[in-house]
């Protein structure tokens, strides 16, 4: 019974692990988005995560987060002295323990897809007042001459305000969107390749 327990444990840690890593080398292919600052990238990191939180529960999702980051941290370093990848876990976090909790009430598409839309709208929420209270005070960045400023690029965000409106809101939708729909097409044969 014991050595059973163990062998579950360490297969699960070895799937967080693959898992982490694959998110990890994901995170390098990156685009940025026309009406955000060029430093809010999309990429589809959290595809791993969200694919551990759904197969295996959302503590491990948390924990392959915490692989993706670390591994990315070595793999890549940091322009942002470990604010960019604060704000990454607290974020990918968030998504997957709302999207993988519903999820794993039901573990049907319909409540995959329930998961998932609940989980960008809290990611999104989350990303409002974590990167207006949080993020961007410890970037040392004033939001009200850097948002004067990028008006330029995106005129409809010229105040603090309407630069979460009109760009952080926008652009965490659109990055949850994309991660989820590559989660909803990806996440039956790669949970079957993770039972085997």
């Amino acid at each position: 019974m014991e050595t059973t327990r163990k062998k579950s444990s360490t297969q699960t840690m070895v799937r967080i692990s693959i898992l982490g890593a694959i998110s990890a080398l994901l995170m390098i292919f990156k685009f940025p988005l026309p009406f955000a600052p060029p430093f809010m990238t999309v990429d589809i990191g959290d595809l791993g995560v969200l694919i551990s939180g759904f197969a295996l529960g959302p503590v491990a999702g948390v924990l392959t987060s915490a692989v993706k980051i670390l591994l990315n941290f070595i793999i890549n370093g940091t322009t942002t002295g470990g604010v960019g990848e604060l704000s990454n876990f607290i974020l990918s976090s968030v998504f997957v323990v709302v999207a993988s909790s519903i999820y794993n009430k039901g573990k049907s598409r319909k409540s995959a897809i329930t998961g998932l839309v609940f989980g960008v709208l809290a990611y999104t929420i989350v990303a409002c007042i974590s990167n207006y209270f949080v993020i961007f005070p410890l970037y040392g960045i004033n939001l009200v001459d850097f948002t004067k400023e990028f008006a330029k690029v995106n005129s409809l965000a010229g105040t603090p305000l309407m630069f979460v409106l009109f760009s952080i809101v926008p652009f965490n939708i659109v990055k949850g969107i994309i991660v989820s729909a590559v989660t909803i097409a990806l996440y039956k044969p790669i949970s079957r390749f993770l039972k085997k």
